[in-house]
């Protein structure tokens, strides 16, 4: 073996070894994260009782007699989070398309950056801006507050739409070429080689967009506090507020001690559990598109 091959296969073993402390460090990071989010959970359930943390419908961390049920963060959080998927997700992809096969060249590179920009806004920039253009309108055309769940709704599937645009865009210019030109070859207009076979041909990738939305969503935090109305009980229409799971936590951690700490770490622990859900579904989903 010559001094060139040998330079060489100590930069694959030196380079081999990187890569294997980056992956150690990330698995590592991950089962840390799950230990202390359920070394403290736990124990926290354990006290207060599955069923009741889950379904209770009062959360009143009172020092005489508290309750700490969960529920309506559960069900605000779902609501909040299926709304924007509803409203975003079919803009999102549907500017997607535009973007890759009806967008005229020059204004690609506008949208392109404003698109990009989005993505860079700060979550609290959107908060602002919601609480001082969403909330005064629903205010002042459907009554209430302003600070609700209708509010939150239309924040979050603004702030997911450059995510779901970008995903959706590298998925639908990922398909070949030959898909398109062979749907037109047979006699399809260029609306229907897009919709009916380039579009079902990314379905794997719309659907990663999708569920990178809903993730976005659920784990959106201080811009969903700014607009929300934050009260801890179910809500009874889109102008009512709501408190979400991450909302909860953000608001009370600061001075929560003893069951009331761990018990907002048990909530993030729940909100874990949904993201391990979700990432099963998209999974299941995912596999069972390739097979088609």
């Amino acid at each position: 073996m010559n001094s060139k091959s040998k330079i060489l296969n100590f930069r694959d073993t030196i380079f081999k070894g990187i890569f294997a402390i980056a992956t150690t460090a990330s698995i590592l990071a991950v089962i840390t994260i799950c230990w202390f989010i359920f070394s403290n959970a736990i124990p926290a359930i354990n006290e207060i009782g599955l069923k009741e943390f889950i379904t209770g419908r009062n959360w009143k961390p009172t020092a005489a007699t508290p309750e700490f049920g969960i529920y309506p963060m559960i069900i605000g959080s779902i609501y909040v989070t299926l709304g924007a998927v509803l409203l975003g997700v079919p803009i999102g992809i549907l500017a997607a398309i535009f973007m890759s096969f009806y967008c005229p060249k020059k204004i690609y590179n506008g949208l392109q950056a404003g698109i990009n920009l989005l993505a860079g806004i700060p979550s609290v920039v959107y908060g602002l801006w919601a609480l001082y253009v969403i909330v005064p309108g629903i205010r002042d055309n459907f009554g209430g507050y302003g600070t609700s769940m209708l509010a939150v709704i239309i924040l979050l599937a603004i702030m997911i739409l450059p995510t779901v645009i970008s995903l959706s865009m590298a998925a639908l210019q990922a398909v070949l070429e030959e898909y398109y030109h062979g749907a037109v070859a047979l006699g399809a207009s260029h609306e229907r080689a897009v919709f009916t076979v380039v579009l079902p041909a990314a379905n794997s990738g719309v659907l990663s967009a999708g569920i990178m939305g809903i993730g976005r969503a659920i784990g959106e935090t201080m811009a969903v506090k700014m607009v929300a109305g934050n009260q801890p009980l179910l809500p009874e229409s889109l102008t009512s507020g709501v408190r979400t799971l991450t909302t909860n936590i953000i608001m009370e951690m600061n001075y929560a001690e003893g069951l009331h700490e761990m018990s907002l770490i048990a909530t993030g622990a729940v909100l874990f559990v949904f993201i391990l859900i979700l990432n099963t579904i998209f999974n299941i989903l995912k596999s069972r598109s390739e097979v088609r």
